[in-house]
């Protein structure tokens, strides 16, 4: 029975990316519109990629001279025993073979620099893109869905460049070009060539949607794949803790045997398209055998032209072979180009106005800090604006003060710290900082004036030193320090295996919970903020700990204006206003002994703060 839920719940999950997939743009093989916007990110190369389509049209003549050539050397010197004449032939075909060879290795390395440009451009494209992203787009993309862009799909262009594009267009410019020498050399037998042509057209339109079908669906189900995969990492521990990790493995082979039997299908799609490419070949030279034998039989040919016109002929006919086992790595390339530009072009849920100004900064002038005034009026909010979770809420933080945010989880703590810190955009109301409406200020200017430790202390990999400094890039070593001894806390860093120089993990291995939110307390308090949000900061801290950090963030906090969201009562005692929130709404408000004087619902919150804090 538990069976049957997981696989239950999988399917439900499988099925819910799968619509999401659903309801985008269906996909268009071999659109010339995405092959020129691709070709756009080899602007820094354009000369190296004009001369890459100059080698490949030179080398598409060269293969049908060589052929040329030696039917020419046959017909001619050979034919007639000339010995001149067969070395001269002979030094020809020597001179173009190793100028072509030397045409082709310049062409492979230019087509290897060009594709690595084109894929540096998209990447590049793709993180700046997603850093512009607001945070609701994170909460709907999956983080394996973004990973399978940057990698399988941007690796699908570049194969498409590099492989498919010059080889496919070499392909063609030899048949072009052995096209117009069997013309001008035999222009009855090239039409017989030309009536097969549809034939040729007919089998591949036919195959073409369905390989189409087919790797839309496998990049789809790969992306199903690096979505879990992302996801079991990120909750290795949840998974390891519950016992997860067989119903897991089971989940994933069944999402990886989902897309194992679409790389099948395709492979078996493929293998049936090219022996039928293969077998069309054949019997366009059995047909031109038929014809040009009746031809010289009723003396309208002679057999040395007809041995030239097959030699010629099977060059006219190779590319279509190799074309066509081209053509799936071509639909391969279209289908992650069109899921790359997808992302890409996604446009932001909201951007800055065009209008909108930098926060000024009052502090100079021999003032050191400056609170910023902060007012919400009649702001409602809802991550789906059809589902508020922030009610009609009105308050106001005076420069310098401390606001508590106090409720049990899902009263709106958060949202609120979100709309201060222009995360996201209230969907009813105004939130004015220092009286300007905050859709009139940029966000950088606002996040540079700022100063946030939260419950969950990320971390990049790189030297504490790095870490504490991304809130300063510019800090110097001592100013470090001081930060590091203003928080009371200098003594903790030096302990470090190399002090600030230890490196740190992915994802703060390497320290503990605790160190690492020190590392982000001394990072907010060297930004120097006109506003500080504590979000739970000291959650994962103990008693013993916090009590050496309650002067640093009382001198962190001082003139600063903050927003508290704590369950210790140390942090709220000193709050100049406690907001009481109970579904999305302020229920009451006011400074701590008033609260605890009403004994209403912040009393009964405090009483359970109590017991909670004599556990600790």
């Amino acid at each position: 029975m538990s069976a049957d839920k997981d696989r239950g719940r999988s399917l439900i999950l499988v099925h819910r990316v799968r619509d999401e997939d659903d309801d985008e743009e269906q996909f268009k093989p071999l659109d010339w519109g995405l092959i020129r916007r691709i070709l756009t990110y080899a602007r820094p190369v354009r000369r190296r990629l004009a001369i890459m389509v100059a080698l490949t049209i030179i080398r598409s003549a060269q293969l049908p001279a060589l052929v040329w050539i030696t039917a020419m050397t046959i017909r001619g010197p050979i034919a007639h025993g000339d010995l001149h004449g067969i070395l001269l032939g002979t030094l020809g075909f020597a001179a173009l073979a190793v100028v072509t060879d030397a045409m082709f290795h310049f062409r492979q390395r230019y087509a290897l620099e060009i594709g690595e440009t084109v894929v540096n451009g998209m990447r590049a494209e793709i993180f700046e893109k997603t850093q512009r992203q607001p945070m609701s787009f994170f909460h709907r993309m999956k983080l394996g869905r973004i990973l399978s862009r940057v990698t399988s799909d941007v690796e699908a262009v570049r194969i498409g460049i590099q492989d498919v594009g010059f080889v496919s267009a070499i392909q063609f410019g030899q048949m072009v070009f052995t096209a117009v020498v069997l013309t001008c050399y035999d222009w009855k037998m090239f039409l017989v060539v030309v009536c097969m042509a549809p034939v040729l057209w007919l089998v591949n339109n036919h195959f073409r949607m369905k390989f189409s079908r087919l790797t839309r669906a496998s990049q789809e189900s790969f992306s199903r794949v690096t979505a879990t995969l992302a996801e079991s990492v990120n909750g290795i521990r949840v998974t390891q803790g519950f016992v997860r990790q067989d119903t897991n493995a089971g989940l994933f082979r069944s999402l990886l045997s989902d897309h194992s039997r679409y790389n099948i299908a395709l492979a078996r799609t493929s293998a049936v398209l090219a022996p039928i490419l293969e077998l069309n070949s054949q019997f366009f030279v059995a047909t031109l055998l038929i014809v040009g034998g009746w031809r010289i039989f009723h003396g309208n040919m002679q057999a040395d032209n007809l041995i030239m016109f097959f030699l010629l002929s099977n060059i006219f006919f190779s590319p279509i072979t190799i074309i066509g086992n081209q053509y799936n790595q071509g639909l391969l390339a279209m289908a992650g180009a069109e899921r790359i530009f997808r992302l890409v072009d996604t446009p932001p849920d909201w951007e800055d106005s065009a209008d909108a100004t930098a926060l000024d900064d009052p502090r100079g002038g021999g003032r050191a800090r400056a609170g910023a005034r902060v007012e919400f009026r009649g702001v409602s909010f809802g991550y789906d604006p059809s589902r508020l979770v922030l009610h009609d809420l009105n308050f106001t933080a005076e420069p310098g003060q401390t606001v508590a945010l106090v409720g049990h989880t899902g009263s709106g703590k958060s949202s609120i710290i979100n709309l201060v810190s222009k995360f996201y955009l209230p969907t009813g109301g105004e939130i004015l900082v220092d009286g300007r409406e905050i859709r009139s200020i940029t966000g950088t200017s606002l996040h540079r004036q700022m100063g946030m430790v939260q419950q969950q202390n990320f971390l990049f990999s790189g030297s504490v030193l790095e870490n504490i400094c991304l809130s300063k890039p510019g800090a110097t070593r001592e100013e470090v320090r001081d930060a590091a001894r203003r928080l009371g806390c200098l003594d903790i860093l030096e302990e470090l295996q190399d002090g600030m120089e230890t490196q740190v993990g992915e994802r703060g291995a390497g320290l503990s919970v605790g160190q690492r939110q020190l590392v982000c307390f001394m990072r907010a308090l060297l930004a120097d903020p006109r506003i500080v949000i504590l979000d739970e900061a000291t959650s994962s801290i103990d008693a013993l700990t916090e009590s050496r950090l309650q002067r640093a963030l009382s001198m962190l906090l001082r003139e600063r204006t903050s927003f508290v969201v704590a369950h210790r009562l140390s942090t709220i005692r000193g709050a100049n206003l406690v907001l009481v929130l109970d579904q999305g709404r302020i229920i009451e408000r006011g400074t701590h002994p008033e609260l605890l004087a009403r004994g209403g619902h912040y009393a009964s919150l405090y009483r359970q703060f109590v017991q909670v804090d004599d556990r600790r």
